[in-house]
């Protein structure tokens, strides 16, 4: 068949980013959101979201995007995706109003024959408790990662289709649409699909807790995890892309989510999920490693020292602030002064009571007692430890990530901590 017109429902992260990565592979694309002032900056070409390449993609695809407030525009669509951003609150629970009210609309707003397709991560039975007489109602697994949207969008490793009925062919303008991207197709029961997005993440959250936890007993014996990462890497059963960089717990939302869902689905069902509550408990503490640090190193002697606090995003790459071990710190320092800088996050009143932003690296180090760095910002890396000798008061540096070179700090008189170091 022809090229289907495909729609986007939701001008979130998700919504937006995927839109944009499907009119990359040559299809016309209908972006509605109900947010007519959104929409208005869509057309003017201002992103609500910092992805890299993300602008210039729209940039070289406009001509195919069509960006609407006008649900009813959603008619000339052969295939669309109901794609908002699902919010969570502090314990990992869904909030699914928005998409039902979303879905409905829709729903109203298309042709009978057109295929409707839930992109939002989802607990397991929401969409076959969704299905309507004579409409074709399906779901597919997000797989977009904050600061690699662009990537993912355009270059998936698979496709996993939620269906009412595996054995039968996908519609041809669903099949055209996913085909176009070269990968392979996986279509599954409704529930298995929504539980396999929650199965991947609780893999994930395995990997960060074990190398959280064995990076901790690195920096207490005198070995460095970065040596033993190359070696886990080279095993077969673990490979090469795992993720084994001990972090900050884990953050931004869509982890927590699932872990929060896996332990409801438990306990209802007398399921023993005691490892997955002890993956959270490791989170926790992981993230606070920061604080930890900074207390024995500056907080103990100096409670109302002025800190240098580079990153407030949960990571690098993105604008999101959710669950940030930035923001966790900052309210945990509440007599310290924080000087902050990051490159798209502006700092909020709210977070501290001592809070200023500032308009360069250097310009947060400024007499301040310590530094740290919460978000490993690629821009941070070229930072020069000399320089930030010179602007600093005290020594301690804080460098979870890594983002600068132990023995260059050491070489400028700097104290510098990072996970899985012994000091």
């Amino acid at each position: 068949m022809s090229k289907p017109t495909v729609g986007y429902a939701g001008m979130t992260h998700l919504g937006l980013c995927s839109a944009i990565g499907g009119s990359s592979k040559g299809f016309d694309m209908v972006c509605f959101d109900a947010d007519a002032a959104l929409v208005e900056r869509l057309k003017a070409g201002q992103l609500p979201v910092v992805e890299p390449d993300l602008d210039d993609m729209l940039r070289d695809n406009r001509a195919r995007i069509s960006f609407t407030a006008d649900a009813a525009d959603l008619k000339a669509c052969d295939l669309v995706y109901v794609a908002p951003d699902v919010p969570t609150d502090d314990t990992g629970t869904s909030d699914l109003t928005g998409l039902d009210k979303l879905l409905e609309l829709v729903l109203a707003n298309t042709r009978p024959d057109a295929v409707v397709v839930v992109l939002s991560q989802v607990s397991p039975g929401f969409t076959r408790a969704r299905q309507r007489p004579g409409r074709q109602l399906y779901y597919q697994v997000e797989t977009l990662v904050f600061g690699r949207a662009v990537e993912r969008v355009t270059l998936p490793e698979r496709f996993i289709v939620g269906v009412a009925e595996p054995g039968k062919p996908l519609p041809p303008a669903f099949d055209t649409f996913l085909k176009a991207f070269g990968c392979p197709i996986l279509p599954m029961r409704f529930e298995s699909a929504e539980l396999t997005k929650i199965a991947i993440n609780c893999c994930l959250v395995a990997s960060v807790s074990t190398a959280n936890t064995l990076a901790e007993i690195c920096e207490n014996i005198g070995a460095d995890w970065s040596e033993i990462v190359p070696a886990l890497k080279l095993d077969r059963r673990i490979g090469q892309y795992s993720y084994l960089a001990p972090g900050l717990g884990i953050a931004g939302g869509n982890l927590e989510r699932d872990l929060a869902t896996i332990v409801r689905l438990g306990d209802k069902h007398g399921t023993d999920v005691g490892v997955v509550r002890a993956w959270q408990h490791n989170s926790r503490y992981r993230r606070d490693w920061v604080l930890r640090t900074l207390r024995s190193k500056v907080l103990a002697a100096t409670p109302d020292a002025t800190l240098a606090v580079l990153g407030l995003a949960y990571k690098e790459n993105t604008h999101s602030t959710k669950n940030s071990p930035s923001l966790a710190l900052l309210s945990q320092i509440k007599d310290a002064k924080v000087q902050t800088f990051d490159p798209v996050v502006a700092p909020k009143p709210e977070w501290h009571p001592r809070l200023a932003g500032k308009g360069s690296e250097l310009e947060a180090c400024d007499g301040a007692d310590a530094l740290v760095i919460v978000t490993p910002w690629p821009q941070f890396k070229a930072l020069a430890p000399t320089d930030i000798a010179k602007h600093l008061r005290g020594k301690v540096v804080i460098d979870p990530y890594k983002c600068l070179d132990g023995a260059a700090c050491r070489a400028a008189g700097l104290e510098h901590l990072s996970l899985g170091v012994s000091a």
